[in-house]
């Protein structure tokens, strides 16, 4: 079995347009949610989302290649980006390697919604365009991508609601594992646009505490009230060890265990059971005890009932001495992209050494009390961090990371 080892990180999302950007507001416990009047303008419930700017590729990619994306994929481009250049693997090396591509994506809402809005408009399918289907498809961000780097292994995109990014972290990983591939570029995106999640503002599961954006985000506090919409885009560039030490590259962190399960219940409560089965299968395979786990990157969303249901995993399974936080507190739900932006926020905590600070954690509940959430930054070396992410349907996945050595 091949070590399995992360060479690149990158993120664009609302702490920030690069790693750097986002380290700083990790650190600093500074969110990146606001108010988007045009949500109210368009019938939200809620209009607090995260704020994610949109990238300028023009001067970057040519018409051609651009036509093509979808939101998701402009972002995951920009992540992927700054994860390749920090991995040194520039279009030459790519050109003769069969470097893959796994990429978790749940939704174009956007770019469906706005084809399906000029036909009716227009009466003619003719003046759709033709960079429509290829925007459009739930694959936009792996088609795209690998064209534009001209990718020659894996190539997928992986929809598993709130869970894609990290299962697809969890593929890729197995994947070198096994000697099937000795790199690839996965991640997780998320479109951030209204037309994306009108249907989950319409379940009453967003936060309406709207005269106070950047406290809206309560993980595990008694008083939250909903989650808060977010997203953008984040990268990790996995590596055999063997190739990154041919290569000489710089090792930021070992992927050493994945686990994962699904609830085979409920299509959108959470459950103490399939998140114990997923911790639990993590440390497995990982060959670690609860006792080794530095820090836990909690799913947890802001919602009444997702929260405490993994507060009592996590007691279930490390008791109340183990830190937790929840970097949602600062971003909002990413969804789709989540579970690949928060390795790279474990990442980021790992080599500078502090807990990023589970914020607006004023008052537990009977469940959340039981656990050692961290509400203000912790500066405190870490080795092993584990990362939780859970989605719709029952899917469950855990990953842990090791600083290298």
């Amino acid at each position: 079995m091949n070590r399995v080892v992360i060479t690149g990180i990158g993120a664009w999302s609302c702490l920030g347009k690069n790693v750097d950007e986002v380290k700083d507001s990790l650190f600093t416990g500074k969110s990146g949610i606001g108010f988007e009047q045009i949500r109210k303008d368009m019938g939200y419930r809620s209009a607090l989302t995260g704020i994610v700017e949109t990238p300028v590729l023009k001067g970057l990619l040519d018409r051609r290649a651009r036509v093509s994306m979808g939101q998701p994929a402009e972002f995951a481009y920009m992540a992927t980006s700054e994860a390749l250049r920090m991995a040194k693997m520039d279009p030459d090396w790519i050109a003769n390697q069969e470097v893959g591509i796994i990429y978790g994506n749940d939704s174009v809402a956007q770019s469906t919604m706005e084809a399906i809005d000029t036909v009716r408009l227009k009466k003619d399918t003719m003046l759709v365009g033709s960079g429509a289907t290829f925007q459009s498809m739930n694959s936009t961000v792996t088609m795209n991508l690998s064209t534009i780097y001209k990718l020659k292994g894996i190539n997928f995109t992986l929809a598993a609601a709130c869970a894609s990014g990290s299962h697809s972290i969890g593929m890729g990983y197995l994947l070198i594992r096994t000697g099937l591939q000795k790199q690839v570029i996965c991640g997780g995106a998320q479109e951030v646009n209204p037309y994306t999640f009108g249907s989950f503002d319409g379940l009453s599961a967003f936060s309406v505490r709207e005269s106070e954006p950047t406290k809206a985000s309560r993980p595990f506090d008694r008083d939250r009230d909903g989650l808060i919409p977010s997203g953008g885009a984040a990268t990790v560039i996995l590596e055999s060890l063997e190739s990154a030490q041919q290569r000489g590259a710089t090792i930021l962190a070992e992927v050493i265990g994945y686990g994962f399960s699904s609830n085979g219940d409920h299509i959108s409560n959470s459950s103490v059971d399939g998140q114990v089965r997923s911790l639990e299968m993590s440390l497995k395979d990982a060959k670690l005890d609860p006792k080794d786990i530095e820090y836990i990157n909690a799913h947890a969303t802001s919602t009444p009932g997702g929260d405490r249901v993994e507060a009592k995993a996590i007691d279930q399974v490390f008791g109340g001495k183990t830190p937790v936080s929840s970097t949602k507190s600062m971003t909002g739900h990413e969804c789709w992209m989540a579970g690949a932006s928060e390795i790279v926020y474990c990442t980021l905590m790992m080599q500078n050494g502090f807990i990023a600070p589970n914020i607006n954690f004023e008052n537990p509940d009977e469940d959340t009390q039981k656990i050692n959430v961290i509400a203000e930054t912790k500066q405190t070396p870490l080795n092993i961090v584990l990362s939780n992410s859970f989605g719709f349907g029952g899917t469950n996945s855990t990953l842990i990371i090791k600083k290298f050595a």
